[in-house]
């Protein structure tokens, strides 16, 4: 039973033995409750509530979720067909928390998606999901068929006058689809390219109408945030901002894994606590807070707390708050390389900072590795991740790639330095690191 002292709402139905698989399994324990309410509600009211709830976006953007929805077009002259996405890719290096909540409680993204779309007025949703994704669609394939079948989807849901019907669409796995508008032209069945903007997917997105591309971790706050208020989902929160967050750890610590914890809880606590601190004989050089396109951070934050604001001040971003930890035995030229690679793959190849400074960059940074580097190729570096930042590429792709790039010269200049002078990479892996990992 649900009740106002409920402190871990997205991950509260899973257990070893995945109570809330089924239809049945979730209903007993909640499950459509804040759907039964939101049908009572006029959609603006739900829209208020998720905005006044400060609900920020999981999927790394950090946007207030119910402020985005306000901007599609509503009353009597709105478009009659409006279209909700939700965005199942999850391709960000090092994350995997959508992947958890997808695969162990798929009835409560069904239950999101049905209040989402109550909400801003629309009938045909969509889920784009990672084709790699094989346990997380055929739990979602039989949560759809469940919810049909008990009149949760469908016409007149749950005998009220809405109507739903949710597809799911299998993505052939570009990174670029991370971005909302390559998402739409990829649904549309197009190459995978971001649109220019304006305007903005919530007046013309799918098929040229009014669309709200959400994330799935967004998206499973909203049964919980509906049915027990904005008081209690802003006092889930340790600081500024709302609700609870699943938050990631990789890397060479004793107990790598996700757990969902209160947004503003300390990175130390995160690393130590939760992911049992690094293996033996190892110390903490560095992380990466939000995935693989955020700044390095360095020892000294970790006693910052894990919100958007905060991260952000210290010059890097939450992202997706899946940290990826570096150890003292990790060559960060390496990871940076490696993080590097991955970009320039999935550049999509529209504009010519991504499609040509990324390989430049995997270039520079694999002299540097083999033991071929000069002393001017750290500030060629700089300059062309510089000519990949902001304001500069079409999309955030090539700015993301940048990240580890800049922050990485920042903080482990040394270790570029020594590639160099030594002609090598200085960092050998001792046989007992990896057995321990």
């Amino acid at each position: 039973m649900q009740t106002n002292s409920l402190t871990k709402p997205l991950t509260k139905n899973m257990g070893p033995e995945n109570v809330a698989t089924s239809l049945d399994s979730y209903r007993a324990n909640g499950g459509y409750r804040g759907l039964r309410k939101a049908l009572r509600m006029a959609p603006a009211d739900i829209v208020t509530t998720v905005k006044d709830g400060g609900l920020r976006g999981r999927g790394g953007a950090g946007f207030n979720t119910g402020l985005k929805w306000s901007f599609v077009p509503a009353g009597d002259d709105a478009p009659p067909v409006k279209y909700l996405v939700c965005n199942a890719d999850e391709m960000e290096p090092g994350t995997f928390k959508d992947r958890l909540l997808m695969e162990r409680d798929p009835h409560l993204l069904i239950e999101g998606m049905i209040i989402a779309a109550y909400a801003i007025g629309a009938h045909t949703a969509y889920i784009f999901i990672r084709g790699e994704y094989h346990l997380a669609t055929a739990r979602l394939e039989n949560a759809i068929a469940e919810a049909r079948q008990q009149k949760l989807l469908g016409s007149n849901i749950d005998g009220s006058d809405f109507s739903l019907e949710i597809h799911l669409h299998r993505s052939s796995g570009n990174y670029i689809c991370g971005e909302e508008t390559a998402l739409l032209n990829a649904l549309e069945g197009k190459r995978a390219l971001p649109r220019a903007k304006p305007p903005f997917p919530q007046v013309s997105g799918l098929w040229g109408k009014p669309t709200v591309v959400n994330n799935v971790e967004t998206l499973c706050n909203i049964p919980h945030l509906v049915d027990l208020g904005i008081d209690w989902y802003k006092n889930l929160g340790r600081g500024e901002d709302a609700g609870s967050k699943i938050f990631g750890v990789s890397g060479r610590v004793r107990n790598p894994g996700a757990w969902e914890l209160p947004m503003g809880t300390p990175i130390r606590q995160i690393i130590e606590h939760h992911a049992g601190g690094l293996c033996d004989g190892l110390k903490l050089k560095g992380f990466l807070p939000g995935g693989g396109s955020t700044d390095f951070l360095g020892p000294q934050h970790l006693d910052l707390p894990m919100d958007y604001d905060t991260i952000g001040k210290a010059g890097s971003r939450m992202g997706t708050g899946t940290i990826i930890v570096v150890d003292d035995r990790t060559c960060p030229v390496g990871l940076v390389l490696n993080l590097s690679r991955f970009f320039a793959r999935e550049s999509c190849g529209w504009c010519t900072p991504c499609r040509d400074g990324l390989p430049w960059v995997v270039q520079i940074l694999q002299r540097i590795e083999r033991g071929h580097g000069l002393p001017e190729d750290l500030e060629l570096l700089r300059e062309q991740a510089q000519r990949m930042g902001p304001g500069n590429t079409f999309c955030a792709l090539a700015p993301g790639a940048a990240a580890p790039i800049l922050s990485g010269l920042d903080l482990f200049e040394q270790d570029f330095i020594d590639h160099i002078a030594r002609g090598c990479c200085p960092y050998v892996v001792e046989p007992e690191v990896l057995e321990a990992v």
